[in-house]
């Protein structure tokens, strides 16, 4: 039950003072835990405390330690490959961000400790939010290739899982096809050693964890995908890996920050991909639009659909 996932990633306290304040998890995206602050529950609409008889309950050093604990299964040790990107994913398709004393070796970083501030990220699931955008998407038998723009937080990740999931499960008009998904956050697939938490079809094959660059082309090589979808393209490898997936005949699906087309023109890579027509598709969505809502769908030459 999400609502218990939930609950059972805190120490005893905040454990306790959710149970006493029963909270609807579904509108849930964040609850922040910084030591000597208050619990903060983050909404779509604003933020909320945890409180304790009327007033704000303040984090304790040993709340945060008994969460890590629980996070981490007892061995942050376990977990170092993930904390050296600043985050753990945790059963459930959620995700814990972590800042804290960054320990560097020879300029890369190896590890972070002393941590006093944890972010749960709550995995949310909204099926059937790509209906709307899914016949632009498809032409007779064949995907586009699509770029979807929009500012941190406004559902572009909510948006791209449930267009793979609707494109490798299928329908009646339209017979699925193999989706190969490089999860390099862990947000989209939410994997939990290995088996995606979330809904991503039952096409898809998930690589999790991968730089987007190296999981593109050992995706095309192993798993013969008729589409390869990324979250967040910005890279410049990533860009090249780009170029290898359309000339070997996949079809792309991409996230990328920005808030429109003409925002992330300014950076040359896209520029290039846009003067190619690589994209047919893109899709923006606005700083209202959390929940995968579509703002504007523009074909390959910038031009409303």
């Amino acid at each position: 039950m999400r609502a218990e996932q939930v609950k059972n990633l805190f120490a005893g306290n905040i454990r306790k003072l959710l149970l006493e304040a029963p909270r609807d998890y579904e509108r849930i995206y964040e609850i922040r835990l910084r030591v000597g602050r208050p619990v903060f529950l983050c909404y779509d609409s604003g933020e909320k405390f945890l409180r304790t008889k009327d007033v704000p309950y303040l984090v304790t050093r040993q709340d945060l330690k008994e969460t890590l604990e629980y996070i981490s299964g007892y061995s942050l040790y376990a977990c170092e490959d993930e904390l050296r990107q600043g985050y753990i994913s945790v059963q459930g398709g959620h995700r814990v961000g972590v800042t804290g004393k960054v320990i560097l070796d020879r300029g890369n970083i190896r590890s972070i400790k002393y941590i006093s501030c944890i972010n749960v990220r709550l995995a949310h699931q909204i099926l059937g939010c790509a209906d709307a955008v899914m016949p632009f998407i498809r032409k007779k038998e064949k995907i586009c290739h699509t770029l979807l723009i929009s500012p941190p937080g406004c559902g572009k990740t909510t948006l791209l899982r449930d267009i793979v999931r609707q494109i490798s499960n299928g329908n009646e008009k339209f017979p699925g096809m193999t989706v190969g998904l490089v999860d390099e956050r862990g947000e989209l697939a939410g994997c939990y050693q290995g088996v995606p938490q979330n809904d991503v079809g039952m096409r898809t094959d998930v690589l999790d964890g991968c730089p987007k660059a190296e999981g593109m082309q050992l995706l095309i090589r192993s798993m013969s995908p008729a589409v390869v979808a990324v979250d967040e393209l910005g890279k410049e490898e990533d860009f090249r890996a780009v170029e290898s997936v359309i000339h070997c005949g996949c079809t792309l699906l991409a996230t990328a920050h920005g808030n429109s087309l003409e925002d992330i023109m300014e950076q040359p890579f896209f520029q290039k991909l846009k003067n190619m027509q690589v994209f047919e598709r893109y899709i923006i969505l606005g700083r209202q639009n959390r929940n995968g809502r579509t703002v504007h769908i523009l074909d390959g030459k910038g031009k409303p659909c």
